[in-house]
């Protein structure tokens, strides 16, 4: 009989599934460009297990007294033990249809030597969604590094496992060119920033709660323009455009036994302004809330705990049983906003190797807008 974890253990037997995967990638899981390969996730849970109490003290450790540097911090830096790029664009096509694209570059290692060969210690982990308000694409890879099939490359800036890539003619991701073929579906985007870079936290330095060995080093662009094809299987590109967001966020400790899980929101509240939410949450530790609001002009606003207010208002049940909090409730009376969010299109739960749902949103309230969210450890 197939035990159930409890569920104030699931996410963290789901992530260190991630960690498991260095070992096995090893072996013959850096061989497959695969889909949704939730047969292998729970085939590795017993070396998971193995992994739980894995040390991370020969990486080096985040701190709040190194602030993150444009453009020095933006590549890889082996030397951490874990990184993840992200992106969110919202886009339409010239008949007003809108679709959310999500593309994901997450790199872990068990040993900070970036040695070449198969000797190599990085896996690479990536996944390319794209949503319309009915249907969903989305497709996961895995590699290794030191092989040629994955890496990251400083200058110029260029991400790649397989024939996806984000390439740049700089040291950062912009101007940057998105180029994701998969099985079902193929997305090509242009992306230029139109606004600075914002440091959240502490110039970077992001606490995560009482247990600072989780804390990691963050930077986002907020805001930038796309335009580009998607091509959805039909063999007819759909030109779009839209606004996008890209984050990086870096560093050695993955875990805590406490930790449940996290919610993350990213609204364009105005073509000026952006929110970023961050609502950690604990198991017999309080939850942590960590906000920012930026404007193209500069002006970045760390929120205090006690300034915003995030409210589920209930969970949906979606395909497979699985109960998620898909509408919130978002308040920050200070400056005039109080969001209730609804999805897009409900059915993007994503049971890649670190499981979650991810998607994009609208609101109504004070501020009838697009944005994007996601929910782990549910």
């Amino acid at each position: 009989m197939k035990r159930t974890p409890k569920k104030s253990s699931r996410f963290n037997r789901l992530l260190f599934n991630v960690i498991a995967l260095m070992g096995i990638a090893v072996a013959s899981i850096y061989l497959f460009a695969f889909d949704d390969k939730e047969d292998v996730v729970n085939s590795i849970n017993s070396q998971a297990d193995l992994l739980y109490t894995q040390t991370t003290a020969e990486f080096k450790a985040v701190s709040i007294d190194k602030p993150v540097a444009i453009p020095r911090d933006v590549g890889q830096d082996t030397s951490y033990q874990h990184a993840w790029w992200h992106f969110f664009a919202n886009v339409q096509d010239e008949a007003g249809n809108r679709y959310g694209i999500q593309w994901s570059y997450f790199r872990i290692s068990n040993n900070p030597q970036d040695v070449p060969g198969w000797q190599n210690s990085q896996l690479y982990i990536s996944h390319i969604v794209v949503s319309n308000d009915s249907r969903v694409w989305k497709e996961q890879r895995i590699a290794r590094g030191g092989i040629g099939q994955a890496g990251v490359v400083n200058a110029p800036f260029k991400l790649w496992l397989d024939n996806w890539s984000w390439t740049s003619l700089n040291k950062t991701p912009f101007p940057g060119e998105l180029q994701a073929e998969a099985e079902q579906f193929s997305v090509q985007l242009s992306s230029t920033v139109v606004g600075p870079y914002v440091l959240p936290g502490e110039r970077g330095y992001v606490s995560k709660g009482e247990n600072n060995k989780l804390a990691s080093h963050n930077l986002t662009a907020p805001f930038i323009n796309v335009s580009g094809e998607l091509d959805l299987g039909k063999g007819q590109p759909i030109a779009v455009q839209g606004e996008a967001w890209m984050s990086k966020e870096w560093g050695s400790g993955l875990l805590d036994v406490k930790q449940k899980g996290w919610d993350w929101f990213v609204f364009h509240l105005d073509k000026q302004t952006t929110l970023s939410i961050h609502h950690y949450r604990y198991q017999d530790a309080p939850n942590h809330v960590l906000a920012t609001l930026s404007t193209n002009s500069g002006k970045v606003v760390s929120l205090k705990p006690q300034d915003i207010s995030i409210v589920s208002l209930g969970e949906e049940i979606l395909a497979g049983q699985k109960s998620i909090p898909l509408r919130w409730q978002i308040k920050v009376p200070k400056y005039g906003i109080d969001l209730t969010t609804q999805a897009q299109n409900t059915n993007l739960w994503l049971p890649f190797v670190m499981p979650y749902w991810e998607g994009p949103i609208t609101t109504e309230g004070s501020h009838k807008i697009q944005g994007f969210m996601q929910l782990a450890g549910y």
